[in-house]
């Protein structure tokens, strides 16, 4: 999506907390920031990327916003940026802000790690959230242990033919670089490419590119 065209505006959800919608949201950004101008919106209360943008200070590719109330005016930011990613909360129960966000969303990234307590909550953020409001939404599946050969196509499966899901083909790995990276101030734009960053590096970048394609406006007919 080139700077001239119309403000973007993802959601990174999951009720279900743990999931990784933090660091999906930050390193998404990070890798998009390369073509485009990013902003990310943090509305979940545990403030996890405030404090990752906390600690990466300058290093940032993107900009940063901390503050809840800049979703009234989202569509007020099409002249500065080109696509906002917001962090939202992981919670059952206080639907309220994630409700907020999805009335405004073009495009729902959802985090699932290979886990059957995610499942659930999963599926219901989906089906009683997301769909319903008809927003354009994926599955991205994450921690993907490379450890266990099975565990990618079975939960692949899982998401085509048992539970009709739509998904991203990318998928990200399970690597020690991402559960370091808050801490570091880290972001895939900032890090070394070698032996041990190149997986997390390759993962989101191709991540990138595919919710770019996604991005671009629906066929007539379709949501």
């Amino acid at each position: 999506m080139n700077a001239d065209q119309s403000l973007r505006i993802v959601a990174v959800v999951n009720q279900k907390g743990g999931v990784g919608k933090t660091t999906v949201a930050i390193q998404l950004a990070a890798t998009l920031s390369r073509r485009r101008r990013v902003l990310v919106v943090d509305v979940d209360p545990q403030q996890s990327s405030v404090w990752w943008a906390g600690n990466a200070r300058s290093a940032l590719p993107f900009d940063f916003a901390g503050r809840p109330n800049v979703l009234v005016r989202l569509r007020e930011l099409h002249a500065t940026y080109d696509v906002v990613l917001v962090d939202t909360p992981g919670s059952l129960e206080d639907t309220k802000p994630l409700e907020t966000v999805l009335d405004e969303v073009d495009f729902a990234v959802v985090p699932l790690t290979p886990e059957p307590l995610a499942v659930e909550p999963t599926i219901r953020t989906i089906t009683t959230l997301i769909e319903p409001r008809h927003v354009r939404h994926a599955v991205v599946l994450n921690r993907i242990d490379p450890r266990i050969p099975a565990q990618l196509p079975t939960w692949r499966a899982l998401l085509d033919s048992t539970w009709g899901i739509p998904r991203f083909d990318t998928h990200l790995r399970q690597y020690k670089t991402h559960a370091d990276a808050p801490v570091l101030g880290r972001v895939v734009t900032t890090l070394r490419d070698n032996r041990s960053t190149a997986g997390v590096i390759a993962d989101v970048t191709r991540l990138g590119h595919e919710l770019s394609g996604m991005l671009e406006p629906a066929p007539v007919g379709s949501w």
